[in-house]
């Protein structure tokens, strides 16, 4: 069943339907001719500050109106605003700016309309996750994004801990409050990773600073004493090094090594059960489990 029908690139209403609708990032330039079909064709703009999104639909001569659905109200309102969607009206949805759906409130919204059977148009656009991770320059072929990061520094230890061993670039949202802190924990994580601090993308100040990552820690603590972190801010840590992954495998092999020596002076296992615990605790191969516990006798 169609229930909006796309000629020439433009959109015409039949019937009730939830559009998701990006918005520049911060440069007005790079707002596109759907997501300016889109604000006219809604009866309703629902979006996460109506009065960031009135700013922007003032800027292009539009009226609309605004009804606030953030973190704090979505889970209370999205089978409201999907019922009135399956009723007939045209609602749209904005994040901030970017991307919806994307780490916002736009995730609940859609997944309540795919739940009730609600007719769901996503317009694609910029984000702020794609745009940092080609401003980075670093030439990997994967990349992971972890959103924000958790505010306790333990959890975000935790965090960074468990994605060691991730062939991939990382890519995470911070605050201009916390992003000190975040460095720190990333300088302390992977020293030997370039890290990619891109802020306020697609602005007058636009800045992507990049260097080796305690160094980058530095610079931003420096900032910090000025008052001078402001804006957007995204992080890009680049994939292992290859130096890292072989520090990382002498390590690994050196506590295999250390556990075999232990197992074999308690006793109470046999070299077969010995290979498969070190293979267990360490995810090391069979061959290498089996070298080590044969090297000890």
């Amino acid at each position: 069943m169609a229930l909006f029908v796309s000629v020439g690139g433009t959109l015409s209403r039949e019937t009730g339907k939830l559009i998701i609708i990006p918005t520049p990032l911060g440069n007005l330039g790079d707002v596109t001719t759907r997501t300016l079909q889109a604000f006219e064709l809604c009866d309703t703009m629902c979006c996460e500050d109506t009065r960031v999104t009135g700013k922007l639909l003032a800027a292009l001569g539009i009226e609309k109106r605004l009804e606030r659905l953030d973190e704090a109200t979505v889970s209370r309102r999205a089978g409201e605003i999907v019922r009135r969607v399956l009723n007939g009206e045209v609602i749209g949805f904005a994040s901030d700016a970017g991307m919806p759906g994307v780490s916002d409130p736009g995730q609940r919204l859609i997944d309540e309309a795919r739940n009730q059977g609600a007719a769901v148009e996503v317009l694609p656009g910029g984000t702020a996750v794609a745009t940092a991770y080609v401003a980075s320059g670093f030439p990997t072929q994967t990349f992971y994004f972890g959103a924000f990061f958790p505010r306790k520094d333990g959890e975000r230890k935790r965090v960074l801990e468990g994605l060691k061993q991730l062939d991939a670039a990382l890519i995470f949202y911070e605050s201009p409050q916390r992003i000190v802190s975040a460095l720190g924990s990333i300088a302390e994580a992977f020293p030997l990773r370039r890290v990619a601090v891109c802020r306020e993308l697609t602005k007058v100040h636009e800045e992507v600073y990049r260097d080796f990552a305690p160094a980058v820690r530095d610079e931003f603590a420096l900032r910090a004493e000025t008052g001078s972190i402001k804006g957007e801010i995204v992080i890009v840590i680049d994939a292992p090094t290859d130096e890292e992954c072989n520090a990382a495998h002498d390590e690994q092999a050196n506590g295999a090594a250390v556990r075999a020596r232990e197992l074999i002076a308690e006793g109470a296992l046999s070299k077969k059960d010995i290979v498969k615990t070190l293979r267990a605790e360490f995810g090391i191969s069979r061959n290498e489990a089996y070298e080590l516990v044969i090297g000890q006798f």
